[in-house]
């Protein structure tokens, strides 16, 4: 068969380097935005050309820089939007605390049951020949890596909301100095968010697999089944990230919008509108933290499939500790190939106009890619050997190195597949989103229409990339194949990760520079920041729903070969039933979702109304809103609102598995994961695409849409309708769903011992 190149040694020494290469990186990029400092002494950066080529003295003279009222201002602001989100971070953390104990209880009781709580070693599960580790160990080790990997995706979202609530004001006092300094802060701080993700995740999973393996010793069949317990606690937790957040941001801005925009005919950050604050604060816990933990779940859990598939191939049979942890080199790989990315986005080029930053978002893509594909051919070169067996459904298959490059490069390219129809459906820069935008001339109801039309067409693409993607590296190394090529989508995290913090932290900075009374041409610059940061997030939640079906589907293999299914027959009623109801869950959670999202905003656009109708003077701008009761009203409705949506998806696998057994768990699995993929990109696409149609309306660029506005126009009127509908769409339900999918797959992986032993307690007897 052949052995590595690379030795186990240097294997053990360059994953762990890689990782703290990366956690320094970031550390470095968030020193260089600290130098923005947020007080009014010594403001001025000094004399001499700035990046963009210009004096620093005259522009500060010009943009009024030294305005010191200003600067205190954003402080200010800034302040009390980091305060919210700290708050209400803390606040859902302590309810899912609650939640995650009793789940890690239920771990440990379902797995140690699955022998009697046993002490003595028994057959393994592939090679009765052989003796592994009792299921009390499982049940002991799944529950700890199921805590680790829950407080890694909590320290993530966390770290990523803290950076970027401390980087939005300076990307506002920034922008005075010209757009491409103000890119370069908000881009820098993107980047602190996606290698400390990045890093951490594989740093803690490393460290985590060296310490199991103390107690586990040869026996890796059992080691790398407790270790799915890290990619269950890190999906766990972003899925009540995701929905909170999401129900937090999009009541405060479905509040703002329809009140102050509509109502009022205000811009969309004016200080008089008392939701403005619970909407800067929802960008940084719905998109940046939510996120944070979405895209680690889904890191995580490639890497736990991979790894679970390769412990009972000839990489954990032979003990092949280079080949076996080949995934963790890929991801380690992705740490340095993206710190060579981000310096061409901060260094190499500058940005010296409005119409260049979002190619420059774009090469990032292009340039991650394009090195990342080279990377993996030396990692595969190097990792393993010219041939191996990998196991598919009962049997070995024979691979070849080559073919796994393949397997990753496909997951890879077909992410930026994604990535690009994401862009074309959801930029103003190109027809659909313009053609949604000129149907606003009619009113809201044909913008609904074309917007609907435009999500549902966007699912097309990405579909096929999946499928081709599935078919390709399932046909060169079956399970594994599908495990690594969401791994190779994944690899490039970092570089993601800082493209889509980027965007609501430009988003806050347009936001403070409105709250802050400062000039047209500095909102006109984070407007410009902001619009590409949209485009930029749609592309980094098409890269989250593409590899959370790879994810699902690799852990889907997994969790089949697990239970010792042989086949999966849709024909028998007891897959066909699952498959059905798997279906349907995406709608049921959709429909949860969504109407908490509108029963939080009911609330929001009453209070709103209230404070304009019974505090006099806030319309003329001579009084204070309440800024406080609206994040009070955002933060106690998410928190209440997150559980039933968060139980139904943690619930489901354990009720089916249990009552109805494997079988019929296997089909609710692929119900939920070839509809949740549908509804989730077409989702978010039209909420996207609704919500750039406005922007389009609103910037005038163009005679077309100066034809349809401007702001406060009846098709502007009509565009801000469709964007309030699409909130929801865009940044609850759909990015939501991907980790619907992902987390019922690798929860049933996890308690497979259990199903497989105990479950289908109904159908047994009857």
């Amino acid at each position: 068969m052949g052995v590595a190149f690379l030795s186990d040694l240097l294997t053990e020494v360059l994953i762990p380097v890689a990782a703290v290469v990366g956690i320094v990186f970031a550390l470095v990029q968030w020193l260089l935005v600290s130098k923005v400092k947020l007080s009014p002494e010594g403001e001025s950066s000094g004399t001499g050309n700035d990046k963009n080529g210009y004096s620093d003295y005259l522009i500060e003279e010009e943009e009024g820089l030294n305005d010191h009222n200003v600067v205190v201002k954003c402080a200010e602001i800034q302040s009390a939007i980091s305060e919210g989100a700290t708050s209400f971070l803390f606040t859902e953390y302590q309810y899912v605390g609650i939640f995650m104990a009793v789940f890690a209880v239920l771990i440990f009781l379902f797995l140690g049951s699955v022998e009697g709580f046993s002490t003595k070693n028994q057959p393994c599960t592939y090679n009765k020949d052989r003796t592994c580790k009792p299921a009390l160990a499982n049940a002991i080790f799944s529950t700890l890596s199921f805590l680790l990997g829950a407080f890694t995706s909590v320290v993530s979202g966390f770290l990523g909301m803290k950076i970027a609530t401390y980087a939005n004001a300076r990307t506002t006092l920034e922008a005075r100095k010209g757009v491409g300094k103000a890119f370069i802060t908000a881009f820098r701080s993107g980047a602190v968010m996606g290698f400390l993700l990045a890093a951490n995740g594989l740093l803690v999973l490393y460290i985590s697999i060296n310490l199991f393996k103390l107690y586990y010793g040869e026996d890796w069949e059992g080691l790398f089944e407790a270790i799915t317990g890290y990619g269950l606690g890190g999906s766990s937790m972003a899925l009540f990230g995701r929905v909170g957040g999401g129900i937090y941001t999009k009541a405060a801005d479905v509040g703002a919008d329809l009140v102050g925009k509509v109502e009022r005919n205000i811009p969309e950050d004016d200080p008089r509108n008392p939701a403005v604050i619970a909407d800067n604060v929802g960008d940084n816990v719905g998109d940046i933290a939510g996120m944070g933990s979405d895209l680690f779940g889904s890191y995580a859990e490639s890497s736990c499939a991979a790894l679970v598939v390769a412990s009972i191939s000839s990489f954990g049979i032979n003990h092949e500790l280079t080949a076996m942890l080949y995934p963790l080199l890929i991801s380690s790989m992705g740490i340095i190939v993206c710190l060579v990315t981000t310096l061409f986005a901060t260094d190499f080029f500058e940005i010296k106009a409005v119409k260049e930053i979002e190619p420059a978002l774009k090469r990032q893509l292009i340039i991650s890619t394009v090195l990342m594909t080279m990377g993996i051919a030396v990692v595969s070169w190097v990792a393993l050997p010219s041939s191996f067996t990998i196991f598919n459904f009962g049997v070995q298959k024979t691979v070849k190195n080559w073919e796994l490059f393949f397997c990753v490069a496909i997951g890879l390219w077909a992410g930026l597949v994604i990535g690009f129809v994401t862009e074309y459906y959801t930029s103003n820069a190109y027809s659909p989103v313009q053609d949604v935008a000129d149907s606003c001339r009619t009113g809201a109801a044909t913008n609904v229409i074309f917007g609907l039309a435009l999500g549902y067409k966007s699912v097309i693409i990405p579909i096929f990339a999946i499928a081709v993607s599935i078919f390709v590296s399932f046909s060169f190394a079956a399970m594994y194949g599908i495990a690594v090529a969401a791994l190779g989508m994944l690899s490039t995290i970092a570089t993601g990760l800082a493209i889509d913090a980027y965007g609501p932290i430009s988003d806050n900075a347009g936001g403070i520079a409105e709250m802050a009374g400062m000039s047209h041409r500095i909102r006109e610059r984070t407007d410009a920041l902001d619009a590409a940061g949209n485009t930029t997030a749609a592309i980094g939640k098409g890269f989250a729903i593409g590899s959370a079906a790879l994810v699902s589907l690799a852990l889907f293999g997994a969790f089949v070969s697990r239970a010792a299914i042989s086949t999966v027959d849709v024909l028998t009623p007891k897959v066909f039933i699952g498959l059905l109801v798997g279906a349907m869950l995406p709608y049921w959670f959709s429909a949860m979702t969504m109407k908490s999202v509108g029963s939080a905003a009911l609330k929001m656009v009453e209070e709103v109304r209230r404070q304009f109708n019974n505090i006099p003077g806030l319309m003329e701008g001579s009084a204070k809103p309440d800024y406080a009761t609206c994040v009070k009203i955002s933060t106690d409705a998410s928190i209440k609102e997150m559980i039933p949506p968060g139980a139904l998806v943690m619930l489901t696998p354990l009720v089916v598995g249990t009552l109805f057994g494997v079988e019929t768990l296997s089909g609710v699995l692929a119900g939920s994961l070839v509809s949740g993929v549908q509804i989730a990109i077409s989702a978010s696409n039209t909420g996207g695409a609704w919500d750039n149609a406005k922007k389009y309306i609103e910037a005038g660029a163009s005679e077309h849409a100066k034809f349809l506005g401007p702001k406060g126009s009846d098709a502007h009127k009509a565009a801000v309708i469709g964007d309030t509908i699409g909130d929801p769409l865009k940044d609850t339900s759909g990015p939501s769903l991907n980790i619907l999918i992902k987390l019922m797959a690798v929860e049933s992986l996890v308690f497979a011992p259990f199903f497989a032993t105990h479950g289908g307690i109904l159908f047994k007897y009857l």
